[in-house]
């Protein structure tokens, strides 16, 4: 599904002399590496603050508890987008509160958002795909309600000139490896205009410190985004928006190669989708999976069972029914769709789909 060496292979003196840099420096936490890299991404989504933390996962949760999310608030999300968002919910003892998709683009669906009570709003920009932004912010603005973005699959989407991450309260980053900005680990930050947000990021990624061993905020944990990573997240930036294009230049020749009656394929147009992931949907996927295996040809699932369908939740949200998210994570498959991706490899693997004798 991605081929992580010879995405680096170009760029490996510049990652070498990151990594050597950090270690001849002697200084692995919370150092210049992170504060370059956070003044760097900052300017590159258009907000003033920007937070390195330990993940993506724990960049969703401090985001929702910096914008004042906690114990007894109702959260709404989306329930098709892996469980990441619910995981940091429930983590921090809200509620959440499941709100059905938009069938075409598969994000928080507003006009059904607004039939819903809640405190927060999390929109997770799926698979590449920047949400309805300003639909949604109209609608949280009405329900007094604050705005976090999930842009986990999102870096540099954008819409009206405005980059994912810059439409929210906060915003929460992933650069897992396989991210379209990927670490060499794990990493996250969150990102925000708000300077009273920022600080409130800063004190909960380390213990709820405003000074060293001073704790003034809580509950607080340990999760920093460490000078190794940060060094090579800066090393890989400028080439974010190169590798953005060739992933759009790949799904537009999965559009134009791939023809068959039971495949619909998604619309991936940038600058609002940059080929984080490319989506197909079947109502007989597992017999086109089947046929993908025996073609030698990788795909995924992304993602095959609802949040509000976990078996971790029992019979809690048994009454509630999401007839389009189900729907969608019975018909999801993903192909591969990444920057080191060759033409010759988009065309056998159309091949294989139009071989399909479905």
């Amino acid at each position: 599904m991605n081929d992580l060496v010879a995405l680096h292979a170009p760029i490996a003196d510049a990652l070498a002399a990151a990594v050597r840099r950090v270690v001849d420096s002697g200084w692995y936490i919370l150092g210049p590496e992170v504060d370059d890299f956070e003044a760097a991404f900052a300017a590159y989504c258009g907000v003033r603050h920007a937070v390195g933390v330990g993940n993506g996962t724990d960049a969703i949760e401090l985001a929702l508890a910096a914008v004042g999310a906690g114990r007894g608030s109702r959260v709404a999300l989306a329930a098709n987008a892996g469980g990441y968002g619910t995981t940091a919910v429930l983590a921090l003892g809200a509620e959440p509160v499941y709100v059905d998709v938009d069938e075409d683009t598969a994000t928080l669906d507003p006009a059904l958002l607004d039939r819903k009570t809640f405190d927060a709003v999390l929109v997770t920009h799926l698979y590449g795909r920047l949400a309805d932004m300003a639909a949604l912010r109209t609608v949280a603005d009405a329900h007094g309600a604050k705005l976090v973005e999930d842009c986990a699959q999102a870096h540099g989407a954008a819409r009206d000139g405005r980059v994912a991450g810059a439409w929210g309260d906060a915003a929460a980053f992933s650069f897992y490896p396989t991210k379209n900005l990927g670490a060499l680990g794990d990493a996250g930050a969150v990102v925000t205009a708000d300077a009273g947000v920022a600080q409130r990021v800063r004190r909960l990624r380390q213990y709820g410190w405003d000074r060293k061993y001073h704790q003034v905020a809580g509950p607080a944990r340990n999760s920093r985004l460490d000078e190794l990573q940060a060094a090579v997240l800066g090393a890989k930036l400028p080439h974010l928006d190169g590798w953005n294009a060739r992933r759009v230049a790949v799904a537009a020749r999965y559009a134009a190669t791939i023809e068959h009656p039971k495949l619909t394929l998604p619309d991936v147009a940038a600058p609002s989708h940059v080929g984080h992931l490319y989506v197909l949907r079947t109502t007989d996927r597992d017999a086109l999976s089947a046929h993908l295996r025996a073609h030698g040809v990788p795909h995924d699932v992304h993602y095959p069972v609802p949040d509000h369908r976990q078996p971790v939740h029992g019979g809690r949200f048994a009454g509630l029914g999401l007839p389009v998210t189900e729907r969608l994570c019975a018909e999801v498959l993903s192909l591969p769709c990444h920057p080191a991706l060759a033409p010759a490899e988009v065309d056998r693997i159309a091949a294989a789909l139009n071989s399909w004798a479905a």
